[in-house]
């Protein structure tokens, strides 16, 4: 007697993927930072769509084998994953989840000013931008004039 084995619903594929943290930011999802855009089932073979932050981000290939090694270990065996550039990742894409997570590991999220309006450590709203070039290339340098204490600030894209 053959066994039938049920495929998993797309929301347990969405939490399973939400437990995947971002290779450079590990304290977010990468369903947290809005790259998942799609999981699907085609027959037996299960589709996730990605679109990178940017196309050269240097981290592509860790996410696309951290999402095969995540699923895989749930017992995925036909997973096809498809690249996808348009439209183009945004940081509005960007969860609340995420963004909180982001400011309580001491990264300011995104704003649309195109600054922090406050330090992700103190919450002092006294900030002053050291330089556009930070920790990676998503990232400026900002620093907090009330505690002295400088910060990632995750740029508007």
């Amino acid at each position: 007697m053959s066994q039938t084995v049920e495929q998993p619903s797309v929301e347990q594929i969405w939490d399973w993927l939400d437990a995947v943290p971002d290779p450079e930011i590990p304290v977010i999802s990468l369903v947290d930072l809005g790259i998942i855009r799609d999981v699907a089932w085609e027959g037996d073979r299960l589709v996730i769509t990605v679109t990178p932050t940017y196309s050269g981000c240097p981290a592509t290939s860790i996410i696309n084998l951290d999402i095969e090694t995540a699923l895989r270990g749930h017992g995925i065996e036909r997973l096809e994953l498809k690249r996808q550039l348009s439209p183009a990742w945004t940081t509005d894409w960007l969860s609340d989840k995420g963004r909180a997570r982001l400011e309580d590991y001491g990264i300011a999220p995104p704003q649309p000013a195109g600054g922090p309006d406050r330090c992700p450590r103190c919450h002092g709203p006294n900030v002053e931008r050291l330089s556009q070039f930070g920790s990676t290339p998503c990232k400026a340098q900002w620093r907090c004039t009330d505690c002295l204490e400088p910060f990632d600030y995750f740029k508007c894209i």
